[in-house]
């Protein structure tokens, strides 16, 4: 039995990471903290929860988790996690971090993007896309969680890298209100979209050098355009991926070539050509699925179509997937009927 800490427990993704751990076999919350909710039932909050969960929210005490647990999800802003890592990872404590604090591999390319000094520039994360990055997380003591929308791209380019133009990806996704986080923000108003879609971060956005530091792991020359767009859904994220080919393919190859590639991964499925992706069938669940494949053959551009549940997939579904890797526990332990769906 493992005995869990869940680092900021309180939002959306600390949320989802109770519903779906408390589905877990082999694991034990043990400690949840909140600085907001500090006292308070964690079931006043997360009310799916209610007669499910006994705990209540207390203030982060670094000391108590080296005391009590074994593994640790960070579900904080960005900056948090690499105050403590070091300090756990040097207990033998592993982590999963839902932040970005350590996605990139320069540490000084995180503090142009997200405007805050790396406190622990000598830690060095796998990055926890676990269906390509599997055997780099198994021997990882820490794991840095990908973001929601890198989580439905870099999946559905891979598997063709060696067929396009590599500095002519063009990506416009549209994500559920979860994805812009627990509280309203004031200059976006983005959990009160309704009846609108609203574009944001038109150029710019900051997981556009994290999708390129990760497709270049496959081709050195990446660039993308990229731009999200928030619609009047819940939860949920959809990417059109328009890729320009350098080669003639049929459709029939193109698919056949995906199913190949993730033959043997449970939580990715490649539809047919032509078959349009929807949120509705990822919903609550850690599948990405990947569809359309459907080429323009006077522009040479193959069309693509992904789907994830930000909140699972997108993060607290694949943060637990990354940490059954890392415990050699059966991947999809907890994860393949996720209950309590809210």
């Amino acid at each position: 039995m493992v005995n869990v800490a869940i680092i900021g427990a309180s939002g959306y993704t600390g949320g989802e990471l109770l519903r779906i751990l408390l589905n877990h076999d082999d694991v034990e919350i043990r400690i949840v903290t909140s600085e907001r909710y500090e006292g308070k039932p964690v079931y006043k909050i997360h009310r799916n929860l209610r007669g499910l969960i006994d705990l209540k929210f207390e203030r982060l005490n670094i000391d108590k988790v080296i005391k009590e647990c074994d593994f640790a999800f960070f579900a904080t802003p960005n900056g948090v996690c690499m105050k403590y890592a070091r300090k756990l990872l040097e207990v033998g404590i592993k982590i999963v971090d839902l932040s970005a604090d350590f996605r990139f591999k320069d540490k000084n390319l995180y503090e142009k993007i997200y405007g805050i000094k790396h406190e622990a520039k000598d830690i060095d994360a796998a990055y926890g896309l676990t269906e390509l990055n599997r055997k780099e997380i198994r021997k990882s003591d820490i794991v840095a969680n990908p973001g929601c929308y890198p989580t439905s791209i870099i999946p559905a380019i891979v598997p063709l890298i060696d067929l396009i133009d590599t500095e002519k990806i063009v990506i416009d996704s549209k994500s559920g209100v979860s994805g812009a986080g627990a509280s309203p923000r004031e200059d976006t108003h983005f959990p009160f979209v309704n009846e609108d879609i609203i574009a944001y971060k038109i150029v710019g956005h900051r997981h556009v050098p994290e999708i390129e530091q990760e497709l270049r792991k496959y081709s050195d020359n990446v660039k993308i355009c990229f731009t999200p767009h928030m619609i009047p859904v819940n939860r949920g994220i959809l990417s059109t991926i328009h890729l320009f080919l350098n080669r003639d393919i049929s459709e029939d190859e193109i698919v056949k070539r995906f199913k190949n590639f993730y033959k043997n991964e449970t939580f990715i499925r490649i539809l047919e050509v032509g078959e349009v992706p929807k949120l509705s069938n990822v919903r609550n669940s850690n599948f990405l699925d990947i569809g359309g494949f459907l080429v323009d053959r006077d522009r040479k551009r193959l069309v693509i179509i992904s789907v994830i549940d930000n909140l699972v997939k997108g993060a607290s579904g694949q943060a637990v997937q990354n940490m059954n890797v890392m415990l050699n526990f059966r991947e999809d332990k907890g994860l393949k009927n996720i209950p309590l769906n809210p």
